[in-house]
């Protein structure tokens, strides 16, 4: 590490703003998840702390710690990240469980893949969903959002300012139950389709009894929801465009509140 790029007698301060990168960039619901390797993940860390740490100087107060004390700051920023985090987790959560009742109900309820980047096995139009999320938001520069973050947090939340106590719990709280309605918004065309092919399956089988409507049903139902995935692509990407650009004012509201 050059020491001409960070000072010694501001190390301590340089390693809080790492911390604090660090927090911010593992929130990254791309970048943070377990398919990254965690070699790119430090490289990354560490490039972007050492550009940024001469415009963070000035805003990282000039205090001299104590190991007690520097280890609570330790804490916070590590706390900070995990909210970071939760919050721009839930809009994929919402996406994954929006492809769960849509595999549910067109009969890929055991059809169950891996998913690299929570080590479980998830269902299968799930991860399809997860993925095409994730594409999403490679596209619209949705990482971009974070690292504009990490300045603009130092000039709201400054090194050591924790205050939960605030409506921070209960910001997150509302924004958890906002989710399930965007995952019902996602499922809602197929879902609706799919419930009226059910219908007609069943006036069917009381018209024509010796018609296996069991056996029917699953292809009927498997080709009529991806069709209606295919037609209703441009309304998930304008759902998923929405949650994406107020993502950032979210988040710098979460930080006002803390």
């Amino acid at each position: 590490m050059d020491l001409q790029l960070v000072p010694l007698e501001r190390f301590q301060d340089f390693l809080l703003c790492l911390l604090r990168v660090a927090a911010l960039v593992t929130a990254i619901p791309v970048f943070g998840g377990r398919q990254v390797p965690a070699q790119f993940r430090i490289g990354l860390i560490a490039a972007v702390t050492l550009m940024l740490f001469p415009l963070m100087e000035p805003l990282t107060p000039e205090i001299t710690l104590t190991m007690p004390g520097f280890g609570l700051l330790i804490v916070g920023e590590v706390l900070l990240g995990l909210l970071l985090g939760l919050s721009a987790r839930l809009i994929f959560t919402a996406v994954e469980l929006g492809g769960n009742v849509i595999g549910t109900k067109m009969g890929f309820a055991a059809a169950n893949v891996f998913d690299p980047q929570s080590q479980q096995q998830v269902a299968l139009m799930s991860r399809f969903q997860n993925l095409f999320a994730m594409l999403i938001f490679l596209a619209l520069n949705g990482h971009h959002i974070f690292l504009r973050l990490i300045i603009k947090s130092y000039t709201i939340l400054p090194v050591g300012y924790f205050d939960f106590s605030g409506g921070a719990m209960e910001f997150l709280t509302n924004l958890t139950s906002s989710m399930f309605v965007l995952g019902v918004q996602f499922a809602a065309p197929v879902l609706a389709i799919l419930i009226i092919t059910s219908l007609v399956l069943g006036v069917m089988a009381r018209v024509f009894p010796q018609l296996n409507v069991f056996m029917l049903s699953f292809p009927v139902n498997i080709g009529i929801a991806f069709l209606v995935i295919g037609l209703t692509l441009n309304l998930s990407v304008l759902l998923l465009r929405r949650e994406f650009d107020f993502l950032g004012e979210r988040l710098l509201t979460l930080f006002h509140l803390l």
